[in-house]
C-alpha cells in the first residue's frame, strides 16, 4: 500500500505547501482548439493513408483521435483486423487498427457521438470508433472499404447499441489504395473468438508513423485576360 500511494505524496506536499504560502495552484491548461478539420497522414508498411477528421460536427471524437497523433500513441500500433462481408459490391468490410487496450498507449474513454448527431456516416472511407459499450471507445478505429449504415445510429433499433451504432468522425482523402492492399492481406484461420475468428490479420501491417500534416490552400481562381 505504502509503495502504491508514495507517488502521490510529493505532489500533494507541494500542493499543500503552496496554498500555505498564499501561491493559487494552477488550473490545468486548456487544449487548443482545433480547426473545423484536422488533416493526418498515417504512415504504414503499406503506404500512407491520408484523412480528414471533422472537428466541426464530431468535435469528442476528433479531439481525442488527435491527442493520441500529438501524444505520437498511434506509433507502432498495428492493423490487426480485416472483416470481409461476402454480399454486396465488393470489396465489403472494413480494416481496424489501434492501440488494443495497451495500458501504455491507451487514454480514458470518452463520450459516444451518434452520427444522427453529427451527421458524419459510415461511407466508404470513412474512419470510425471501435468500442465495445456506447461510451467505451479509446484508442481502436476502422477505414470502411464500402458503405455501412449498419453501423449508424439508428433511434427506431430494438437495442441500446442499435440506437447508438458507432463513431465516425472522418474520411480518407488519399490512399483508399492503402486502405486495399491493408484489406487484401492473408487473414489466419485460427486466431480471434467469438465473430472475430477468421478475422484477424496473419501478419499485422505496421503503423509507422500519424501525425498532423497541413491541408493545401486551395489554388486561387483564374482570371479573365483584359482587353483593350
Amino acid at each position: 500500500m505504502t509503495l502504491r500511494f508514495a507517488p502521490l505524496a510529493a505532489p500533494l506536499l507541494l500542493a499543500l505547501t503552496a496554498t500555505a504560502y498564499g501561491a493559487a495552484p494552477k488550473a490545468p491548461a486548456r487544449p487548443a482548439p482545433l480547426p473545423d478539420v484536422v488533416r493526418v497522414a498515417m504512415v504504414t508498411e503499406q503506404g500512407t493513408i491520408t484523412l480528414d477528421l471533422d472537428a466541426k460536427n464530431a468535435p469528442v471524437t476528433t479531439r481525442n483521435f488527435v491527442r493520441y497523433v500529438d501524444q505520437r500513441r498511434f506509433d507502432g500500433i498495428v492493423f490487426y483486423r480485416v472483416m470481409r462481408l461476402k454480399w454486396g459490391e465488393q470489396p465489403n468490410g472494413l480494416i481496424q487498427a489501434g492501440t488494443r487496450g495497451n495500458p501504455q498507449k491507451n487514454l480514458p474513454p470518452i463520450a459516444h457521438e451518434p452520427t444522427n448527431v453529427t451527421g458524419v456516416l459510415h461511407k466508404a472511407g470513412a474512419i470510425s470508433m471501435a468500442r465495445h459499450a456506447p461510451g467505451t471507445a479509446a484508442g481502436d478505429f476502422s477505414i470502411l472499404l464500402s458503405d455501412m449504415p449498419g453501423l449508424d445510429a439508428d433511434p427506431n433499433a430494438t437495442t441500446d447499441d442499435g440506437k447508438a451504432g458507432f463513431a465516425a468522425f472522418g474520411h480518407v482523402v488519399e490512399g483508399m489504395d492503402v486502405v486495399r492492399k491493408i484489406y487484401d492481406v492473408p487473414l489466419s484461420t485460427t486466431l480471434g473468438e467469438g465473430v472475430m475468428k477468421g478475422q484477424m490479420i496473419e501478419k499485422p501491417v505496421r503503423v509507422l508513423t500519424v501525425r498532423r500534416v497541413a491541408i493545401p490552400a486551395a489554388p486561387a481562381p483564374a482570371t479573365s485576360p483584359t482587353t483593350n
